[in-house]
């Protein structure tokens, strides 16, 4: 679900922006095609292939998977690429009631039956890590709108959208084809324009006009039910509802906005590759397309679409906090082989405080079930996550 990237916790630094003029643009684009022409041909000698120079060319493009789809190309470069071995899962669990991703009702979290959402959210966070709410409280044309405006934004021309493609967030904000681009060994099929909305927005300017106030609006929105699930999901663990507020996990937020385009060859590549959320938590919006797949026990499942509701998972984080009561799990999304594209949004929310200590609270250690993972700072922790490509997960890296 979910594309992150390393510097969401660091200083920004404050780059110049660059001048585009129409004629780079067009060689740029014209460059990218005699790019993909070469390495698309399974005839090409391997050895002619340079796999680093060809991803830098196609970075360098700024045109990102809309631009090739735009092309016309009927086979996909070889960098998006994915081994055979790796998609032969590709196929998930048949629907079932055993293998539906949990629906939540929250319009009942203010009155008596309270107690019944908190045991349905503790028993889909401890089972699944995943689960959909409904009556969530954000308009639904809220909703509508920060997705029209998220493809709006993607469907502009190379030129427009080139003025934000780039690999750093100085100005709190970026857009680019995979934020692990040029660690993976293959590349996703998807773009993603990134910002990092709290605990300090990008200045109002540096947000894409065609989509500025519907994210922010999305984000307002975003917080308030973010503290509402980490109330229950505290009272889930037997906390004091604030708990995971006061230790400033309502305060850190990075929002993705997903693109998914039609991809010609979807059998050999993905949307977004198996990984877990490295966070605390995770609010996701998704359209009607679908292509979203959780992994429970050794099946992959559809997250399916329903109308209106909202996709929560459970990140790293929380997992180690709660000393495994809650479960971060593995997920994905497929490449998408419809004309239509799928358009999505996830907002993940973080502790602000870097150099504090994180690890099993005391609350939830005792004889009977001693700590799990050792005390590690968020600095140590995000380290580790981005020593690797987006895939699998970190947390055993700090078991006890």
């Amino acid at each position: 679900m979910t594309s992150i990237n390393p510097l969401i916790f660091s200083t920004p630094v404050v780059l110049p922006k660059p001048t585009v003029h129409k004629q780079s643009i067009r060689l740029r684009y014209h460059r990218s095609k005699k790019i993909i022409m070469a390495i698309g041909s399974e005839t090409q000698q391997q050895e002619t292939y340079d796999r680093s120079k060809e991803v830098k060319e196609f970075d360098d493009s700024k045109i990102g998977v809309k631009g090739l789809v735009d092309s016309g190309i009927t086979s996909i470069p070889r960098f998006f690429v994915h081994p055979p071995e790796s998609l032969t899962s590709n196929t998930p669990k048949p629907s079932d009631d055993q293998h539906q991703i949990p629906i939540i009702d929250l319009s009942f979290v203010d009155s008596h039956r309270r107690a019944t959402v908190i045991d349905e959210i503790r028993e889909a966070s401890r089972s699944w890590g995943f689960f959909q709410v409904v009556n969530h409280d954000v308009p639904i044309d809220v909703l509508d709108r920060t997705i029209s405006s998220i493809k709006a934004f993607n469907e502009q021309s190379n030129e427009v959208k080139s003025k934000y493609y780039g690999r750093e967030m100085g100005k709190g904000i970026a857009f680019s084809t995979n934020f692990d681009l040029f660690q993976s060994k293959a590349a996703s099929w998807r773009d993603t324009l990134q910002m990092k909305t709290g605990p300090t927005p990008p200045h109002f300017d540096h947000i894409p006009e065609i989509c500025r106030r519907e994210l922010l609006e999305w984000d307002e929105q975003v917080q308030r039910l973010g503290e509402t699930l980490m109330g229950l999901l505290c009272e889930g663990l037997g906390l004091e509802r604030n708990k995971l507020k006061e230790m400033s996990c309502l305060d850190s937020r990075l929002m993705v906005a997903h693109y998914y385009p039609y991809c010609p060859e979807p059998e050999r590549t993905v949307g977004l590759k198996s990984h877990s959320d490295p966070g605390v938590l995770t609010v996701l919006l998704q359209d009607e397309i679908g292509g979203l797949q959780v992994k429970h026990g050794e099946d992959w499942v559809d997250a399916k679409p329903c109308p209106g509701a909202l996709v929560i998972n459970i990140g790293d984080l929380l997992q180690m906090i709660s000393n495994d009561e809650y479960k971060s799990v593995e997920h994905r999304v497929v490449a998408n082989p419809y004309r239509e594209p799928r358009v999505s949004s996830g907002v993940f929310f973080n502790p602000s405080k870097r150099e504090d200590n994180y690890g099993p609270l005391p609350e939830l250690v005792s004889s009977e079930k001693p700590a799990i993972y050792k005390q590690f700072t968020l600095t140590e922790f995000m380290r580790q996550f981005f020593s690797k490509e987006l895939d699998g997960k970190a947390i055993d890296y700090f078991k006890l």
